[in-house]
C-alpha cells in the first residue's frame, strides 16, 4: 500500500515526496503523468540511469545542469558526442561525474536513433510495454514488474546501458506508464484522467 501525507495546503500526497519541496513540485507536476515526447522520454530514462545508487533528490537538484551538459537531452546531438566531450563531462561538477553513466548516455543516444528507425518513435517503442492494471485498486509498492523486466531485457539486447529492471520500473512510474499515486493522493485522479485521454503512440 502506498502511504500518503497531508501537506501544508491540506491536500494528501504520496508520502515519498514529503522530504522536500522540490520533491513535492516534481510529484505534483510530472511524476506519473503520461509522456509521449521522445526528447523528454530520453531525458527521463537517462536521469533514471544516473540516479542508480543515489537519491532522486540529488538528480532533481542537478537536473538543469544535466540538461545543459547533454544538449537538453536532444539524443541526435548527444549521439555525436566525442571522447573529448566525455572527458569534459567527467570534469563537470554540476552533474554526477560517473564515467560509466556518462558514456552510457552517449551510447544510449545512438541506440535511441536505431529504435526510432525501427519503431518510428521512442514513445511507440516504450509504450508497448505498458502494464495492464486496474487503477481503482490501491497500487502496490513495487521495485520491478514483468513488463519492466521485459523492457530491460530487450534494451540490453539492443545495446543500451544502465537500464536494469528496477531502473526501468522507476522510468515507467516517472513517465506515467503506470499510475502509482496512492488512491487518496491528489495525483492519482489526475494521472488516471490523463492516461484515459492519452492516444497511445503506434509503431510506424
Amino acid at each position: 500500500m502506498i502511504e500518503t501525507f497531508t501537506a501544508a495546503d491540506n491536500k494528501p500526497r504520496c508520502e515519498w515526496c514529503a522530504a522536500s519541496q522540490l520533491y513535492i513540485d516534481y510529484h505534483d507536476n510530472e511524476w506519473g503523468y503520461p509522456v509521449v515526447d521522445d526528447q523528454r522520454l530520453f531525458e527521463k530514462i537517462c536521469l533514471e540511469g544516473f540516479q542508480s545508487g543515489l537519491s532522486w533528490l540529488t538528480i532533481l537538484v542537478k537536473r538543469e545542469n544535466f540538461r545543459a551538459a547533454f544538449a537538453d537531452f536532444d539524443f541526435n546531438q548527444v549521439a555525436t558526442f566525442t571522447d573529448e566531450d566525455i572527458e569534459r563531462l567527467v570534469l563537470d561538477a554540476g552533474i554526477v561525474r560517473h564515467r560509466g553513466k556518462i558514456t552510457a548516455t552517449v551510447n544510449n543516444a545512438k541506440k535511441a536513433q536505431q529504435i526510432i528507425k525501427e519503431f518510428g518513435s521512442l514513445a511507440a517503442y516504450f509504450w508497448q510495454y505498458e502494464p495492464k492494471r486496474d487503477e481503482s485498486i490501491e497500487p502496490e509498492v513495487l521495485a520491478t514488474c514483468d513488463e519492466s523486466i521485459a523492457l530491460s531485457k530487450d534494451l540490453k539486447k539492443r545495446g543500451w546501458k544502465f537500464v536494469g529492471p528496477t531502473t526501468m520500473y522507476a522510468f515507467m512510474q516517472a513517465m506515467g506508464m503506470v499510475n502509482d499515486h496512492a488512491l487518496t493522493c491528489i495525483g492519482h485522479a489526475k494521472s488516471k484522467q490523463l492516461r484515459e485521454q492519452l492516444i497511445r503512440p503506434k509503431t510506424s
